[in-house]
């Protein structure tokens, strides 16, 4: 399973930045216009690519408060716009996460703008979100996949995800998680603190080491500080609020940041 993931990457532990798109339309929160919605992940994937990162992955995680599984055309539209937009320009490899757990729309915008994986909430085992309750759908997510001839498409499992309850699978490990996703022909899986900008646990970490036939990706939590202590954890990482000023994900990515922190990348990697 590894080789696909290391032929779309083609570096050591790779770094997947994250641009937070503005609120889309018909969200609460939109500002009532699509260009400064295009502009602006234009913009982040310019400072990104400059700074050295490594990949990229687009999510509407402004869109506060999520539908659960059940976003409309507006949003799959005009992700699927701006992804092809970030791939084309960048030219790197390029992901899409379409909350909550939008999976089957997101390997849609995936195939329409030919982005190389997706992030997915829901591939094994249910569980409470901030949204309501979520069904796995890996069954249903790779038959569609195979439908639109989309195979090339990397599927990241969250496992255990954050900002959810598992109290209903407290008796299944995370290893165990991590071997029914394995199971279920996952491209990798993710593993996360327990909410945003929280850092994922070693011990954790440590329990899926050299356990697994696939990437181990970090999803959360990372920074210039600890990457150091997670490099030899994971096959990448997955950074957003870290890069963006003062480390708030709501706000626009600082080059700097992306930059220092790529260049203490390259030393780890050396």
């Amino acid at each position: 399973m590894k080789e696909k993931y290391d032929n779309c990457f083609k570096v050591q532990k790779p770094i997947i930045g994250m641009i937070h798109l503005l609120p889309l339309p018909g969200t609460p929160l939109y500002r009532g216009s699509i260009d400064e919605i295009i502009d602006t992940a234009a913009e982040e994937m310019e400072l990104y690519k400059s700074g050295g990162i490594d990949a990229l992955m687009i999510e509407n995680m402004q869109d506060v408060p999520y539908l659960n599984k059940s976003v409309g055309p507006e949003i799959t539209s005009i992700m699927s716009i701006v992804a092809h937009l970030v791939k084309s320009e960048s030219n790197l490899p390029c992901g899409i996460q379409i909350l909550a757990g939008n999976n089957i729309k997101a390997l849609c915008s995936a195939k329409s703008a030919k982005l190389d994986f997706i992030r997915s909430e829901t591939f094994v085992f249910s569980h409470i979100g901030d949204e309501g309750g979520m069904e796995a759908d890996a069954g249903e997510l790779l038959r569609y996949r195979k439908m639109i001839e989309g195979e090339e498409i990397m599927i990241f499992s969250d496992i255990k995800k954050k900002h959810s309850s598992h109290a209903t699978t407290a008796d299944v490990s995370l290893l165990e998680t991590a071997k029914a996703a394995e199971f279920f022909l996952s491209d990798g899986v993710i593993v996360t603190g327990s909410s945003t900008g929280h850092s994922a646990s070693i011990q954790d970490l440590e329990s899926l080491l050299n356990k697994l036939n696939m990437p181990t990706l970090i999803g959360s939590g990372i920074t210039i500080d600890n990457v150091e202590q997670y490099i030899g954890l994971c096959d990448g990482m997955i950074v957003g609020s870290y890069f963006k000023k003062n480390g708030d994900w709501k706000e626009k990515v600082d080059r700097e940041r992306v930059s220092i922190f790529m260049e203490k990348m390259a030393k780890l990697r050396a």
